[in-house]
């Protein structure tokens, strides 16, 4: 399958995502654990993949980044007006997915291990 944008909402075991075409139509709503992240992204073809900046998600997006897609970070803050009613984590994806396709977002820069070493 392939999305134009994803939107991946972070944890610890389960991930959700959140893919649609250009146009914002959904394409696909998956939940997926640690071990197959990857792989199901690489399976879903993004060629942006959105995530809100945490303490692991510059580790994520390094690893996103070697499948292809172009990867940005979103600060939380940023993310949180798309929220739509009641949260939960398909939500939060989605919502991710919204605030990053908008053409006056800030996005985070991604660091390299070395940077999160020099902040360790």
């Amino acid at each position: 399958m392939n999305v134009s944008v994803l939107g991946i909402d972070l944890a610890k075991t389960v991930f959700h995502l959140y893919g649609s075409d250009k146009s914002g139509k959904c394409l696909a709503k998956k939940k997926t654990n640690r071990a197959k992240l990857l792989q199901t992204i690489e399976a879903l073809n993004p060629q942006i993949v959105f995530m809100e900046s945490c303490g692991s998600s510059h580790y994520w997006a390094r690893e996103v980044e070697k499948l292809g897609p172009k990867v940005k970070l979103i600060s939380p803050q940023f993310v949180k007006p798309f929220l739509k009613s009641n949260k939960n984590d398909y939500l939060d994806a989605e919502a991710i997915v919204e605030a990053g396709t908008r053409a006056n977002m800030r996005f985070v820069p991604i660091k390299q291990t070395w940077h999160q070493d020099l902040q360790l």
